[in-house]
This record gives structure tokens, sequence and C-alpha cells, in this order.
């Protein structure tokens, strides 16, 4: 039986990286792994979504689209809510190897 691996997988069933299909998918995992990290780390501080709501200056409902990934929010909301959970987070950029054109 040959294995495969999430890479080969993907590539075979979402798309390989640069298409439409990956960029897409690549997104929606990202979005999901921010608020997946946003929720633990606001119930390691014992917090309520309210009151981290609070902290930050958003309604609670902002807070669970943000852990829920249900809406894209801006970059400057992502850090406050870092910020106000006193989490340290990195962003990595990785620059692919394509051609540039100015317009």
């Amino acid at each position: 039986m040959k294995t495969y691996s999430l890479e080969e997988l993907t590539d075979e069933y979402i798309g390989v990286k640069g298409t439409a299909e990956r960029d897409d998918f690549d997104g929606e995992l990202k979005a999901e792994l921010i608020g997946h990290a946003i929720k633990q780390a606001r119930k390691k501080r014992k917090l309520t979504q309210s009151q981290l709501g609070k902290l930050v200056g958003v309604q609670k409902a902002q807070i669970s689209k943000l852990e829920n990934s249900i809406s894209d929010a801006r970059l400057e909301t992502i850090l406050k809510v870092f910020r106000a959970l006193n989490a340290k987070i990195n962003f990595q950029v990785e620059l692919l190897d394509e051609q540039m054109t100015l317009a």
C-alpha cells in the first residue's frame, strides 16, 4: 500500500500551489489557525469573549467571528486581540519565485 503526504493529497484534491483554489484553501486554513489560537489564548487567560472584546474595544460578536473564522478581520484588530491577551505572535513572509512586472 502506497502512502501519500498531506502535501501530495492537497495538490491532487485541492490544487497545486499558485492556483486560485489552493490559494483560497490556504487562506481559509490560516484563518482557522488564527481563530483557534485566539480562542485557546483567551481561555488560558480565563476571559470570556465579552471581556476580551472590552479589552480590545470591540463587541463580543466580533471576538466570536474571529474565533470561528466567520469574517475577514483587519490585521490591526488581530494584533489588538493578541496584545490584549499578552501573547507573542510571529508572521512569516515567504517570497514566491515568480516574475514581477510593473504596469
